[in-house]
């Protein structure tokens, strides 16, 4: 009797009961979302001890962001230094001015536009990567791996070869459209089947789709001489042949891609805690993963349009940029446009350098470097979602 009584109480408390509960999962979604989203209020004390030691207080943050801008800067002037000829520091400062009356000045003010795509063409790959594995919530996710870099390739080639495509506005434009079917297509494959897409089931979605396209693009070039002639170095990424006039034309296809995925910042730290959760908090999923999705796509069309399909820079730098200013995407997009400008940056001059007179292109560096980074971090995630 006294257990019907107990029961009977509980069941008229009901209404008690659900407002306690909301309560509580704030509580937990707090906790949760203050791995970077920080959208509750709790003290690292009351979170998860993996959550919590993931956090990172505003002070790294600052001093973080300090030490990549002066590494941002130290690689700009690296670039315009370094080369096939050594710059002197007093040629560097007049060339800089806008003098050109020596060899040395005339070859400072030539890297400057290879310099500044560097920058930019980094940048955007950074951001890109990072908002890949936001909205897939795969560690795994990168341009690269999951096909979009090569479909914005089988896109330009496709322009090239049957429709006589030769306007560089053009080729942006149908990277980014190439880039946006690839990807698509790749999310839609990688759902397939009994639990949606999971990050193992993109990322071989990916690496499938992206072997399929690289083999497409063969097979267009081969018979093609003249055009593959134009377009092999190309291929193989690179920001040997930067110009002011090519950055110009690219540079408002990056700013607006660089702006919708700042835009989702919040939402891709809510779209980490998952889809019902984030439902829960009131955000729109499917218009946060469709805006922010764009955005990376236009980001990596545009940079794959001027330079080449280029590799694990949007892997690598968001696994790095985590590890130093924690996962909260306000801070986290920010900081992987500079680490990805730093990171291909140095990986011209790198090639650059060590191939004197010849240069080895952007492309080979950042896969040699990636290439070890990816093994590591498929031993260490083991595939799980972030």
């Amino acid at each position: 009797m006294s257990f019907l009584l107990a029961t009977r109480a509980k069941t008229r408390s009901g209404p008690g009961v659900a407002t306690a509960r909301p309560a509580a999962a704030a509580r937990t979604v707090g906790a949760e979302g203050a791995e970077g989203a920080e959208l509750g209020t709790e003290s690292p004390a009351e979170l998860p001890a993996e959550l919590a030691g993931r956090r990172r207080s505003p002070a790294t943050r600052w001093t973080w962001l300090g030490v990549a801008l002066v590494a941002l800067v130290a690689a700009a002037l690296a670039s315009v230094t370094f080369g096939a000829r050594e710059i002197a520091w007093s040629d560097l400062v007049a060339a800089l001015r806008g003098h050109e009356e020596t060899v040395s000045q005339a070859a400072v003010a030539k890297r400057i536009p290879r310099t500044l795509l560097a920058l930019l063409v980094g940048a955007a790959l950074g951001v890109a990567g990072t908002v890949m594995q936001g909205v897939t919530r795969n560690p795994l996710a990168d341009p690269g791996i999951l096909g979009v870099s090569s479909g914005a390739s089988l896109a330009v080639v496709s322009g090239i070869a049957f429709f006589g495509l030769a306007s560089p506005t053009g080729y942006i434009w149908v990277a980014i459209l190439g880039a946006g079917i690839a990807a698509v297509f790749v999310y839609v494959v990688g759902s397939l089947g009994r639990g949606g897409a999971t990050p193992l089931k993109l990322a071989l979605a990916g690496a499938a789709t992206s072997a399929a396209l690289t083999s497409l693009i063969s097979a267009i070039l081969l018979p093609r001489i003249q055009v593959m002639d134009s377009f092999r170095f190309w291929q193989i990424g690179g920001v040997g042949g930067a110009s002011l006039g090519k950055i110009v034309l690219v540079l408002p296809f990056l700013v607006v891609g660089t702006l919708l995925c700042l835009v989702m910042a919040r939402g891709l730290n809510s779209l980490a805690l998952g889809d019902e959760l984030a439902a829960g908090l009131g955000e729109r999923v499917m218009r946060t993963r469709i805006v922010a999705a764009t955005g990376a796509v236009a980001l990596c069309g545009a940079a794959t349009a001027v330079a080449g399909p280029i590799g694990f820079v949007g892997l690598v730098v968001p696994h790095a940029c985590r590890l130093l200013v924690g996962p909260d995407h306000r801070w986290l997009l920010p900081f992987s446009a500079i680490v990805g400008a730093v990171l291909l940056t140095l990986a011209d001059v790198v090639g650059r350098v060590v191939a004197r007179p010849d240069e080895i292109d952007v492309g080979i560096v950042t896969a040699l470097i990636g290439a070890p980074v990816f093994i590591a971090i498929v031993r260490r995630q083991k595939a799980r979602a972030l």
